[in-house]
């Protein structure tokens, strides 16, 4: 059960998604509460684990990261040999530690696990996919799609705020 959340909630998650440098004083100004209770309420909200984390949104491109790739993967649930069972959450939880990767999703379908990659090049992403990823206990078959252009990449929820946010 998801924990209860009210308008004042929504608000803050709402501003806080587009710029966590904000202060409590200037997030409570915009939602028009006290300091006390909008500080109270960003508490609560990282003690429930609905506020994970703040961090940095980097350029890619200017730090010399341009390529995006996204990697599908299937893996047998089998070691080699047909004995040992292999644990899909396994295998996404190994992929999820090499540095290169950004996000591990265990997804339906014909393939197994969906990577999404950032690296220098094309080569360096070919280097990672053989080289890593391939290497991988279980992993069988790999597709990789190199994205040309990413017009929307973005981490904020489509929260519904009912009240207007002052600026």
């Amino acid at each position: 059960m998801s924990p209860k959340l009210d308008e004042k909630d929504i608000a803050i998650l709402h501003i806080l998604q587009r710029d966590c440098k904000l202060t409590a004083r200037e997030v409570a100004d915009k939602v028009d509460a006290p300091i006390t209770t909008v500080f109270a309420k960003i508490k609560r909200m990282e003690q429930l684990g609905i506020i994970k984390e703040y961090r940095a949104v980097l350029d890619a491109k200017k730090l010399d990261f341009g390529v995006t790739a996204f990697i599908l993967a299937s893996f047998s649930y089998r070691d080699e040999k047909g004995g040992e069972a292999l644990s899909q959450r396994f295998i996404a939880e190994q992929i999820a530690k090499f540095p290169e990767v950004q996000e591990v999703h265990i997804i339906s379908g014909d393939w197994d696990i969906l990577i999404k990659v950032k690296d220098r090049n094309v080569d360096s992403v070919g280097r990672f996919v053989v080289d890593k990823l391939r290497t991988v206990k279980g992993i069988e078959k790999t597709l990789t799609c190199i994205a040309f252009d990413s017009p929307k990449e973005t981490t904020i929820l489509p929260l519904a705020v009912k009240k207007p946010i002052k600026d």
